[in-house]
């Protein structure tokens, strides 16, 4: 299982539920990534896609606590378990968490692979993803040249959580 995320210099990831930074080319860069994949969500993450509309040439797995929630395209499981369960017959490379915090946070141990575009630069965020360089497991095993979109600098990094790579 993979995950992917865009977060700035403070890891922060959102704010009122919305992305902090649109960089099309990251946005292009997401969809590459999970084209013809399972994407896996959280309720409000599924909430902010334009039109309510799920990601497309993509199986979308939302985890939610709201039993009664039904949206056409989307497959809902109620917890980290039940979505396990559900994606075991899918093959690990295939898998994509894409947020939001609580979602990320949960699915994190269970991650082989993170590939994070570091935005360097810092805006407000009530959003954020754990900082990676920060937790033992996790080691970045590759980072891009500089890249820059409208004045703001990123980079595309992909860390490995060497606990989950062990075996």
């Amino acid at each position: 299982m993979n995950l992917i995320v865009s977060a700035d210099n403070n890891w922060g990831i959102g704010c009122n539920n919305e992305l902090l930074y649109r960089i099309p080319a990251d946005m292009k860069f997401f969809k590459q990534m999970t084209i013809d994949k399972i994407v896996i969500m959280g309720r409000n993450t599924m909430l902010s896609l334009p039109n309510l509309k799920p990601l497309k040439n993509r199986v979308n797995i939302v985890v939610t606590s709201k039993k009664d929630l039904k949206v056409e395209g989307f497959i809902f499981c109620s917890n980290v378990e039940e979505v396990l369960n559900y994606i075991k017959k899918f093959k690990d490379d295939e898998i994509f968490i894409i947020g939001g915090e609580c979602v990320y946070k949960e699915f994190l141990p269970y991650c082989k692979y993170a590939y994070v575009t570091r935005v360097n630069a810092s805006k407000k965020a009530d959003k954020f993803f754990p900082n990676l360089d920060q937790l033992k497991n996790w080691k970045l095993v590759d980072k891009s040249e500089p890249q820059n979109c409208e004045g703001v600098e990123y980079y595309y990094c992909k860390y490995n959580n060497v606990e989950v790579n062990k075996g």
